[in-house]
């Protein structure tokens, strides 16, 4: 079956270096910090959280799914470029083989940046996913970024 992509891009006031810092680099405490109720916790399994790095990730009370596997394809700090799959877990749907994300955090010339997200879902034949669950998964990366970026203008020295 051939994969299902979907592109999104979020503006953002906050300079890209910083952005991705958050995003990318402090992900994994941070987004626990400030979003609890999305994700609890990361544990690193294998790695040392560069490239092939294999992380648990345990969601909050609040999500519908209780773990993913995922694992770093690419990191490039100098482009601000980010790749990862979703490797095992509950959020593949039993339908899915993987979910891979690529990030790229583009400056802008006002000082801000432009957040580039791209999502492939590579399904299991026969397996049908829903428009609305893509959807869902758009509305949660942005609610994600978003907070991230409330964060950032909260605490300006993070």
């Amino acid at each position: 079956m051939a994969p299902i992509t979907y592109d999104i891009e979020i503006p953002s006031p906050v300079p890209a270096a910083k952005m991705y810092k958050a995003v990318v680099l402090d992900a994994d405490t941070l987004i626990p910090k400030i979003m609890p109720q999305a994700i609890k916790n990361v544990e690193i399994l294998e790695g040392d959280g560069g490239v092939g790095t294999v992380k648990l990730i345990h969601f909050g009370e609040g999500s519908q799914y209780k773990s993913v596997k995922h694992r770093v394809d690419a990191l490039d700090t100098e482009n601000l470029t980010h790749s990862y799959s979703i490797v095992e877990g509950d959020a593949l749907m039993g339908g899915l083989e993987s979910i891979t994300y690529h990030v790229k955090i583009v400056p802008t010339e006002d000082g801000g940046c432009i957040c580039k997200n791209r999502s492939i879902y590579h399904a299991k034949d026969g397996f049908e996913l829903s428009e609305e669950k893509i959807k869902e998964g758009k509305e949660k990366a942005m609610q994600m970024f978003k907070a991230i970026e409330a964060y950032l203008h909260a605490n300006p020295d993070a």
